[in-house]
């Protein structure tokens, strides 16, 4: 992965990739580092009693973190995958017949990516939920941030595979991506519903 100077240098020039796909794998790592520290904040004799539950947040969230950095380089490849389709030749039939099946295929590949990602922010707000109740109240507010970077990066990682469905024709891999992101408004209402919490914390 770049330096994040390096990412949001490429994120902001005029280039295919990364994009849109990419930032929201962005957003389900920091959701999930977020969780991993809070989680590493949760730990020592105060919170034995919740050692188990705190101990298995954290190995979840770093193991969500580098799956979701590594979501982030699979859509910067699978969307150039995507360029590289539609620049094949069409001046024949035959041509055209190959480059409208390396579109398609690269445009499912294109969506099953943020599909994953959708599941990885599904994952990581389990896991603000679990702490909510138990982390350490010094770092409450980051069960929270967790909880909005896991919102972002599933709303997000829709949106990316909504535009990839548009050119999607097969009944199966339409099926397949629709049902990933069938999810995403419930995943997005149990985050509101954590910082929300947060801040009744925050307030008292």
């Amino acid at each position: 992965m770049d330096t994040l100077e390096t990412f949001l240098g490429s994120l902001a020039a005029r280039l295919p990739a990364p994009g849109g796909g990419a930032s929201a794998a962005l957003h389900a790592a920091q959701a999930a580092a977020l969780t991993a520290m809070v989680a590493r904040y949760s730990d020592g004799e105060k919170y034995e009693e919740h050692a188990a539950t705190v101990n298995a947040v954290r190995e979840a969230s770093d193991e969500l973190r580098e799956r979701a950095l590594t979501l982030a380089e699979d859509d910067a490849a699978a969307f150039g995958a995507v360029s590289d389709a539609y620049g094949l030749p069409r001046s024949t039939e035959d041509e055209k017949a190959a480059r409208s099946r390396a579109i398609a295929a690269a445009l499912v590949e294109a969506g099953r990516v943020p599909a994953k990602v959708v599941a990885v922010a599904g994952q990581v707000v389990d896991l603000a939920e679990q702490l909510l109740p138990i982390g350490n109240r010094n770092v409450i507010s980051d069960v929270a941030a967790a909880a909005d970077a896991a919102r972002a990066a599933a709303t997000t990682a829709r949106v990316n595979v909504e535009v990839n469905l548009a050119g999607i024709t097969g009944a199966g891999e339409r099926s397949e991506l629709t049902a990933a992101i069938a999810d995403v408004d419930d995943i997005a209402a149990r985050a509101d519903k954590v910082t929300a919490a947060v801040r009744e914390v925050i307030a008292r």
